[in-house]
C-alpha cells in the first residue's frame, strides 16, 4: 500500500486520464472493482489501490498535496449499460453526494493543496455542480466541448465555509 503516496485520485475508475497507470505517487481509489469486456469487446479493469466511498474517506485531515475529483456525472442512464460500468452512475441524491465528497477532497488536502475537478457536463452543468458544492473555481475550461476541468486551491485551514 502507498501510504504516503503525495496524490489521491478519489474517484479513480479505469484511470483513463492518468499517463502513468501505476504512479507510485497516486493513491488510486474507487468504490468500486470491476474486470469486465464491454459490448464492444473493449477491456474494462476497474482494481484501485483502495475500496472507499469519496463522501467519507479513511485518511487524515490535511493528508494530500494534490486530490483528483472526478466522480460519475451520469444520472439518467441504466445502471448495466457499457457507459455506466465505466464511468459509475450518479444517486438521485447527487448534489448532496457531490457536495460532501469535494468536501471530503478538501479536508484530505494540506493547506495550499490543489483540487483538480473534472466533470462532464453531458446530464448535468457544470454551473449546478459549483453551486451544489458552494465554491467557485479559481479556473476552469470554458471549452464548448462537455468536459470541464476545475482548478481549486485549498486557500485556508477553517474550512469550506471560510475560504
Amino acid at each position: 500500500m502507498k501510504k504516503n503516496a503525495p496524490i489521491l485520485d478519489a474517484c479513480c475508475g479505469s484511470r483513463m486520464f492518468h499517463f502513468d497507470k501505476d504512479n507510485e505517487n497516486v493513491i488510486f481509489m474507487d468504490n468500486r472493482e470491476l474486470d469486465t469486456i464491454l459490448c464492444d469487446g473493449r477491456v474494462l479493469n476497474i482494481k484501485p489501490d483502495i475500496l472507499g466511498d469519496f463522501r467519507s474517506m479513511e485518511f487524515p485531515d490535511e493528508h494530500f498535496y494534490a486530490v483528483i475529483f472526478d466522480p460519475p456525472h451520469l444520472n439518467k442512464i441504466g445502471a448495466k449499460t457499457w457507459m455506466a460500468q465505466k464511468y459509475g452512475v450518479l444517486t438521485d441524491n447527487w448534489k448532496n453526494d457531490i457536495r460532501d465528497g469535494f468536501r471530503e477532497c478538501m479536508r484530505v488536502l494540506k493547506p495550499y493543496g490543489t483540487l483538480i475537478f473534472k466533470w462532464n457536463q453531458n446530464q448535468i452543468p457544470a454551473s449546478e455542480v459549483i453551486k451544489a458544492i458552494g465554491q467557485c473555481p479559481v479556473i476552469g475550461n470554458r471549452s464548448k466541448t462537455s468536459t470541464i476541468w476545475m482548478f481549486f486551491m485549498k486557500l485556508s485551514k477553517k474550512g469550506i465555509t471560510e475560504w
